[in-house]
């Protein structure tokens, strides 16, 4: 009997799995493993919220796969070694993994190929696995990658994605020791977590599709920048640890059709976007990815202020305190926050992009860091000296006041837009704004403009 090994990484579900799906088809026994990366530690990359979040999905992904007869196999230590031990303990000719895109993602590919070489086994890397389009199947003419949004939108548009693919009906898995499944502990994530974080996992994540789908995205393209509404999908974190994959996603949205399935598949485009970019400058995870040479100011100050959502600014602070609460924050939000500190404060955009990896579920290399890239004007943005002006903002997607007296208690009490005024009010205690927005602004583009 032939064996393979399924190695999860970013792709932790059953259904539209490239990696699980060829190694099931391929060979009559499938090792589906899992590695508790020490390399993954050791970079900084772990997070409470991240972990908690992993072990909810590690455990979904063990209970579907003992609904198929097998189960999922767990290792700690080095991937490449651990990787490489399970598949000699049960005779595994391939070991199937999905393409990832950061430098880790490519070192880690070339030393685990490099290793089951010299044991005479393959390494099969499944691209389109974590995206809808292989990270370098589509490129300008000379040169690796696009790096505007709008043409690489019209040809991703026009690209087919692949077929999607059901979830093996049988699962058969060899003799092979394996650990425990991993608590958040476990993990690496015993700090402080948020208290409001989502349950993870394939079944959460299908669940929360299916509702999405059903009642929240007709009206998306309408409603999607309304902070009080809340009316965004919420899939980013099963998105980043894969519970569910993007080509589904794409597809169901295009069969379902009008405006608000349109804007939403230009969001999944925008997160293949990213991938591409990262792929082919992985360096662009903490160096500018377009210089402009700016002289950051030093204010901890100000950053801490910032962190904590005591700038002022009530809609700059109730997105903050969002961020805190449920270690997720609305799109809009993660604009306006992200333009405050490099724009309005002129902090370096590493800064802001650390704390939200450090608290974010959703976060990862590509999406956050160049996101943070495009708002500080030092990434693929095609109008670097931008500036969200935070009272403008609020007036434009939270008219009322909503968004902010859910996440701001001590403003609960003021009616309407004065809550984003709050140093106009009488009786009202609350931080004064840390910073003049109108010379701020002048400060920054002078700044640019040398």
């Amino acid at each position: 009997m032939t064996a393979s090994v399924a190695l999860f990484t970013a792709d932790l579900r059953v259904h539209d799995n490239p990696v699980l799906r060829a190694a099931a088809d391929g060979a009559s026994r499938v090792v589906p493993l899992f590695v508790v990366d020490s390399g993954i530690r050791a970079a900084g990359f772990v997070a409470p919220n991240r972990a908690a979040f992993l072990a909810d999905c590690l455990a979904d992904l063990d209970e579907e796969l003992r609904k198929r007869g097998g189960r999922l196999v767990v290792r700690r230590g080095d991937v490449v070694a651990e990787t490489r031990r399970v598949a000699a303990e049960t005779d595994a000719g391939t070991v199937h993994l999905a393409a990832g895109v950061s430098g880790y993602a490519a070192r880690r590919e070339r030393r685990l190929r490099a290793a089951l070489a010299e044991d005479r086994r393959e390494l099969r890397v499944h691209d389109a696995s974590l995206t809808t389009l292989p990270a370098g199947a589509l490129v300008p003419a000379g040169r690796d990658h696009y790096a505007v949004f709008t043409p690489y939108l019209r040809r991703w548009l026009a690209a087919e994605p692949r077929a999607v693919r059901g979830a093996p009906r049988v699962i058969e898995v060899p003799e092979v020791r394996s650990e425990r499944l991993p608590s958040a502990a476990d993990l690496g994530g015993g700090g402080e977590r948020s208290p409001g974080l989502p349950a993870g996992g394939e079944g959460a994540a299908r669940r929360r599709m299916r509702a999405w789908e059903r009642d929240g995205l007709d009206g998306y393209a309408d409603r999607h920048d309304d902070l009080a509404g809340d009316a965004t999908s919420r899939l980013s974190p099963y998105l980043h640890f894969g519970c569910l994959s993007p080509t589904e996603l794409r597809r169901r949205a295009e069969r379902h059709g009008g405006a608000g399935a349109e804007a939403f598949v230009r969001q999944l485009a925008w997160r293949d976007f990213h991938h591409q970019v990262l792929a082919a400058r992985p360096d662009a995870a903490w160096a500018d990815y377009r210089p402009r040479h700016d002289r950051w100011r030093r204010a901890p100050d100000a950053v801490e202020a910032w962190r904590a959502g005591r700038t002022g600014f009530p809609l700059v602070d109730a997105a903050m305190r969002q961020l805190r609460a449920e270690g997720w924050m609305h799109n809009r939000a993660r604009l306006l926050v992200a333009s405050f500190l490099t724009k309005s404060l002129y902090q370096d955009w590493r800064i802001g992009a650390r704390h939200f990896l450090a608290l974010l579920v959703d976060g990862d290399l590509a999406n956050n860091q160049l996101n943070w890239q495009w708002v500080a004007g030092t990434g693929t943005d095609t109008r670097p000296n931008r500036v969200l002006n935070p009272l403008t903002q609020a007036r434009r997607f939270d008219p009322r006041g909503d968004y902010v007296r859910r996440w701001v208690p001590e403003l609960a009490a003021v009616a309407g837009p004065a809550v984003h005024r709050p140093w106009r009010l009488d009786g009202v205690d609350y931080p004064a704004p840390i910073v003049d927005l109108d010379a701020a602004a002048d400060r920054f583009r002078r700044a640019r403009h040398g």
